[in-house]
């Protein structure tokens, strides 16, 4: 069992949907974000989500672009990720760690390589979204042989004849995709959601959670009441983008945390 699939059973035992943040390692530097991300648990947060900065991220709105951009000039790389992630693993053993980002830096290193150190830092899953399933001999089986969740995308357009492709070698959970688009360009709706995510639970039993268009509590709240949970990322991000201290913004996680805690 991972530190994620240990995580679910915790939620569910205590009837508890999970909120899932997203951060971009090294966002504005390195020390900020590894006190950033040290006090994400502690403001309710179940699953860190942990961007890689890339130069080209196509999936990615200008909000967490600029993050990346930011965090590369800071001088962060994969290794100094991993090496954010082992820091934080000194004070924290249990809440886990999703790597999100593109194949490029991972291509780059080597696979095996890789692997072998994302798991000695602590690393408990992947989000690679430039990989399709049909590549999954690429990163996504071996990922799993070495002990780590490998996490799909489902979006909007992706009909019945390919959900079946997408859900055929995921672990952990599912990620929906709420909206069509770039992260942090819409708002994800509730009602146009909960059908969308009964879908992708008719075809598996791990967890769905659902990200981008979540940018308060409220929309926290009534995302985590149609599926396990919500991910946050541009929200947050565009705070650390402000300037703001790194406590406001913990303040402002744990109000979103909150609002998918009380469903």
């Amino acid at each position: 069992m991972t530190r994620i699939d240990a995580k679910f059973a915790d939620l569910r035992a205590r009837g508890q949907k999970a909120f899932v943040s997203y951060v971009m390692a090294g966002d504005p530097d390195y020390q900020a974000s590894l006190e950033l991300v040290k006090g994400l648990p502690g403001a309710g947060v179940d699953i860190i989500e942990l961007g890689l900065p890339f130069t080209d991220p196509m999936a990615d709105g200008p909000t967490i672009q600029l993050a990346g951009q930011r965090a590369l000039a800071a001088g962060m790389t994969l290794d100094r990720t991993l090496e954010l992630a082992t820091a934080f693993r000194e004070t924290d053993d249990t809440t886990p760690i999703v790597l999100m980002g593109y194949y490029n830096p991972i291509y780059n290193q080597g696979v095996d390589n890789f692997l072998t150190k994302a798991k000695a830092a602590g690393i408990d899953g992947l989000i690679i979204v430039d990989l399709p399933p049909e590549e999954d001999s690429e990163l996504c089986i071996p990922a799993q042989a070495a002990g780590l969740n490998f996490i799909w995308l489902a979006t909007p357009t992706t009909d019945d004849k390919r959900l079946p492709k997408v859900l055929q070698n995921t672990s952990g959970f599912v990620y929906y995709v709420s909206i069509t688009g770039i992260t942090g360009s819409a708002e994800a709706d509730a009602v146009d959601v909960a059908p969308e995510v009964a879908r992708i639970k008719a075809g598996t039993d791990l967890p769905v959670i659902v990200g981008f268009g979540i940018n308060t509590p409220d929309k926290s709240r009534a995302i985590a009441s149609i599926a396990d949970g919500a991910v946050v990322g541009s929200a947050i991000v565009a705070r650390i983008g402000a300037g703001e201290p790194v406590n406001d913004v913990l303040d402002f996680v744990r109000n979103l945390a909150d609002g998918a805690h009380t469903t």
